[in-house]
């Protein structure tokens, strides 16, 4: 499903029970034209910038990583943090590219928790 379906899907189904969620009330809502947010929805144009996904994910109630990721985009805030040890970071994701959830999960945690 590419970035535009996957919003659009989860804006009618918003809209199917509050109106609110139509095109023209959420491209208002997010700062853009209606026209703009249809041909996002459709393909017709490249996903739009960090703040506007970000504005789309808080207005859909999504995960504004997941939809930068659909957007094939990373936050400014990790770009930053791979720029300071990019080697590392690079290393890193390629050993986890293959590890099951649970485990990124716990390694997640174990570093949230200072448990490392």
């Amino acid at each position: 499903m590419t970035f535009g379906e996957y919003i659009r899907e989860h804006r009618e189904a918003l809209k199917s029970k509050d109106r609110r969620f139509s095109v023209r009330q959420v491209a208002q809502r997010i700062g853009v034209e209606p026209a703009y947010l249809s041909k996002i929805e459709r393909g017709d144009v490249a996903p739009p910038s960090e703040a506007k996904i970000r504005a789309l994910a808080d207005e859909l109630g999504e995960d504004a990583d997941v939809l930068l990721a659909m957007a094939g985009k990373v936050s400014s805030d990790l770009q930053a943090i791979i720029r300071k040890r990019p080697q590392l970071f690079a290393d890193l994701i390629r050993q986890l590219k293959s590890a099951p959830d649970h485990a990124l999960l716990r390694i997640a945690r174990d570093v949230r928790d200072g448990d490392w």
